[in-house]
């Protein structure tokens, strides 16, 4: 039976910590694959449905805005399991949000009506508050004020930390109650793909300033081998 099979695979995962303290995944990918095998099939196709979706840099090298937004209306219409659908589109308004933030930054003029440029409920009020600086809507997220003031500065690290920690949040919250269900492995596999993304973007962080640093010493001899 599924159930029994969830249990046990839930049992095999390893605990996955802090987010922002790791600096690797509890397991592979290779391993979580394996172990992920044990998923019915409509579960699996869920899930990695939701996985591809939410890989938004590799959605950015594919997709136009509309086309991304078109394939995220057909993921949201196929989505029968309320919890997850309540996830993405929470993950998706929020990409829009941060993402008018971005756009206005950049001096771009407010979005029109026929534009599609974002996803849910709040592209009317972002176009009609494109000037204000929490767009309309610093009642509804309390965070909006940080993340326009990083935006503002380019600091583009604390950025990510204050939105990969929100989605892993949001991870917590709509996991509780959930120990050895679809939803719980479901959970699990989306706090590792956050995981994966922060100690790989950490990785590249620190190889930048590694760059930068070697650059700095090297000071006018480098411009001998330029």
């Amino acid at each position: 039976m599924a159930d029994q099979r969830y249990v046990t695979l839930m049992a095999s995962l390893p605990y996955h910590g802090t987010l922002f303290g790791a600096r690797q995944t509890p397991l592979s990918r290779f391993q979580l694959d394996k172990r992920l095998a044990w998923l019915e099939p409509d579960d699996a196709a869920t899930l990695a449905t939701i996985e591809t979706l939410l890989r938004w840099g590799r959605n950015l090298l594919a997709d136009t805005d509309a086309q991304f937004l078109e394939r995220a209306k057909d993921v949201m219409e196929s989505l029968d399991n309320e919890l997850l659908a309540d996830y993405v589109t929470t993950r998706l308004e929020t990409r829009t949000l941060i993402a008018a933030l971005r756009k206005r930054a950049l001096g771009h003029a407010a979005p029109q009506s026929s534009e599609k440029w974002g996803y849910g409920r709040w592209l009317r009020v972002m176009q009609n508050h494109w000037n204000e600086p929490d767009l309309g809507l610093g009642h509804v997220y309390p965070w909006v004020p940080d993340a326009e003031r990083l935006i503002r500065n380019t600091d583009t690290l604390n950025l990510q930390r204050l939105f990969m920690g929100m989605s892993w949040n949001y991870l917590a919250r709509y996991g509780s109650g959930h120990y050895f269900d679809f939803e719980a492995v479901a959970v699990y596999v989306l706090k590792w793909d956050l995981v994966d993304r922060w100690t790989r973007y950490n990785e590249e962080q620190a190889r930048q300033r590694i760059i930068g640093l070697a650059e700095a010493g090297l000071g006018d001899y480098q411009r001998i081998y330029h």
